[in-house]
Order: C-alpha cells, then structure tokens, then sequence
C-alpha cells in the first residue's frame, strides 16, 4: 500500500463526527470575540456567581481530601439527596442506589441516555424549535432525529395530530423539553398527559429535559404556574428519562453536574457507557452539588426574581422595536420574538445586531426550521447590559 493510499484511509475526520455541524450560536460567540464591547445575550449563561455556600463546600472538599474516584453512578448521598429531591418537587420516587445518576451536566445525561436506549437506524421524535444539541446528540449515537413542529400559534404545545403522521416502526421515543428553549414555552399538565397518552399508544420513551424547571413566572392576577414532570403522570415513570441540571438553578454552568433519573434497565446501562467514557464525575464537584440541594436555597429564589424583572424589561422594550413581535415567555430565560417585520432572515438579522450594534443574539435557524423567523435572547445578563443591549439594537433598526 502506498504512502498517499494510507493517508488518504487514516487522516479524514470520522463519517460521525462530519454529522455534527457548528451551530449559529458558537459562529455568533466566536466572532463577538472580535468586538470588546459586545454585550452577550446570546449564551444560556447566568450571570450570577455560584452561591457561596456551595464554593465552600468545594473548598471543604478539596482541602478534606475528597479528590478521588468516585462510583461511576456518582457518589451515593448526592444520589439520595436528588431522589429526595424528585420526591418532594417532581412528586416521583427514584430508587437513588438504581435509578439515579449522576452527569456531567444534562448534555453529558441526554447523549448517555441515548446510547443506553437507541440503536442504529432508530428514530426519535424531536422539537422544532428546539436545542441544537438534541439533534447532534441523536446524529452521535447513529439514530436518526425526526423533527416534529412547535407552533407560535398554539403556544408551543404538543400537538398530537400532527405528530401521529411522522410515527413509522422504526419510532422509539420522542423528546420533550419544558420549560422549553428557545421559547420559553411551558407545557401544561393537560398538554403533558396528552404526550403521555401518545407515548403509551405507541410504546415510546420520552426523553424530558427539564433544566430550566425552576424558572417559572407568576402574572399578577393568573393562576399559579407549575412545573409538572411527566414522570410522575400515571403509567409514565418507567417510560420516562428525566434529565436535569445543576447548572441554570444553582449558577453552575463550569462546574458540569446534571443528573438522569430513569428505570434501572436505563440508567444500568448508562453506568457502563460513563465508566468506560469517563470514569466518574469530578468528586468535587458533586459534593458542591450536594451542598446546592441539601443547603439554603434563598439564593435560587433570589435568581428567579431577578429573571422576572429583567424578563418583564426584556419583553417591553422588544415589543417597541420596529420590526420585533415578542410574546411574553412563561419560562427558562430566552425571549424568542418574532423579526419577519424586520425584513432579515434570522441569520442576517443576528449578524447586522452584531456588526452594528455589538450586540451577540442567536438566529432562529439556530433551533430548526420553525426558529426560522426569529432570533434568540438570553436575559441571563444583568439588568443594566440587558437595557443598554436593547437600546443599541433599537438604533440600528
């Protein structure tokens, strides 16, 4: 065999790797690298620091010596500390020593819980709009990512007819996200048992991301918004992946801890995936996270004022920009208006805020094919950028 010959077999990237693209978010982050001035809401990043409790307990570690291997399930009181979280919140029991494990956030969670349940050639029925990464993370694992539409006209709900259509043999799951990004969209309880209804009817799992489940907002005057988790609906938890975060509630982002609570067949098998990918989680770090559900949770509170009050601006100056058409979130924290008064495309629009305004949002297209018409704005900075954000993009427009 020749010297071009073998080059030619071993130096070309892999056939998976070439199925996952570089999204519009980190094309829109690297260039805004190149203005020192740009105002960032274009990142689910929070602003705010970790609470000081939970770097303590870090450094507790640290200095306590609590730096090694820990089970590849991660360590058994965070375990029970987030089965006991479930339970009181979610109103749904995981056995912590089977059920429950332990992540490298929710996106290290979503891509193990894939390949422990999806084999090659397996469809899953997607959200569009939805997270990008949902639809690399299934390319990964060789299954095959069917997008089904979220409407702006009915809120960004399950619509369970115009799924039916997509559902072909080879369909073994659907994913869900509530509170959703980049909408901002909350599934209700009877929008949840309508997905699980479907689920049951076709024999599906369902994937649910709920990282932004403590992000609700209450409207004076409105029935009180509640986060469900379709796990604790009837017939549903053996059926159901439940993926979470530390990273959004707690301000966590670096310190990547997430967590996947499912039947034991699943997480069972996500162990061996981790153990053999990573080992474990930074020991840490999970003892960080442990202090961040076992300790005062004011903070959190705080936090989700704070988004409130910023959302409430966001929404407001939005709305009196020419162009721009923005609904008010119930959720997470993304605005997602609308731009077709504008005259760009998302992408175009993304770019001239940008150039012109030094200002990092995220094009719809980012998020599928219905995100098109839109762009993204994560009000995870501070009130003061936030306003100073939306002052420059109303000049330019």
């Amino acid at each position: 065999m020749s010297v071009s010959q073998l080059s030619s077999r071993t130096s070309g990237p892999s056939k998976r790797s070439q199925l996952l693209g570089i999204s519009a978010i980190r094309i829109i982050f690297e260039k805004a690298q190149s203005f020192p001035d740009v105002i960032r809401l274009e990142l689910g990043e929070p602003d705010f620091d970790t609470p000081q409790n939970i770097k303590d307990a870090a450094i507790r570690a640290i200095s306590t010596g609590k730096t090694k291997y820990t089970s590849g399930a991660g360590i058994l009181d965070l375990r029970k500390a987030i089965s006991r979280k479930l339970e009181k919140d979610n109103h749904v029991s995981f056995e912590p020593t089977k059920e429950v494990l332990v992540t490298a956030g929710a996106t290290a969670g979503i891509n193990l819980a894939l390949l422990a349940s999806l084999e090659v050639g397996d469809e899953i029925l997607v959200p569009n709009p939805g997270w990008a990464t949902y639809v690399y993370a299934v390319r990964l694992v060789g299954a095959n990512p069917v997008l089904y539409d979220l409407s702006s006209q009915s809120s960004y709900s399950f619509d369970r007819d115009g799924v039916e259509k997509l559902v072909t043999p080879k369909t073994k799951a659907i994913l869900i996200n509530t509170p959703g990004n980049p909408t901002g969209a909350v599934l209700s309880q009877k929008n949840l048992q309508q997905v699980a209804d479907f689920a049951i009817d076709h024999d599906l799992k369902v994937f649910c991301d709920e990282v932004y489940e403590k992000f609700l907002y209450q409207e004076p005057g409105s029935s009180d918004l509640r986060h469900i988790s379709i796990a604790s609906l009837p017939e549903m938890k053996d059926r159901v992946v439940t993926i979470n975060s530390f990273s959004k509630t707690y301000a966590m982002t670096g310190w990547r801890v997430g967590y996947v609570a499912a039947n034991s067949s699943v997480t069972d098998a996500m162990v061996k995936i981790n153990t053999a990918s990573s080992s474990c989680i930074s020991s840490v770090s999970q003892l960080a996270a442990l202090e961040a559900l076992e300790g005062p949770q004011d903070s959190v509170t705080k936090m989700i004022e704070a988004y409130q009050k910023r959302r409430d601006v966001t929404i407001k100056v939005l709305n009196g920009i020419h162009g721009f058409n923005c609904p008010l979130p119930q959720g997470a924290f993304y605005a997602f208006p609308k731009i077709q008064g504008t005259g760009y495309n998302s992408f175009d629009l993304s770019m001239k805020i940008l150039e012109q305004a030094h200002v990092a949002t995220v094009p719809g297209s980012a998020f599928g094919s219905n995100g098109e018409g839109h762009i993204r704005i994560a009000y995870a900075n501070s009130l003061s950028n936030i306003e100073s954000a939306l002052e420059r993009i109303s000049k330019i427009m």
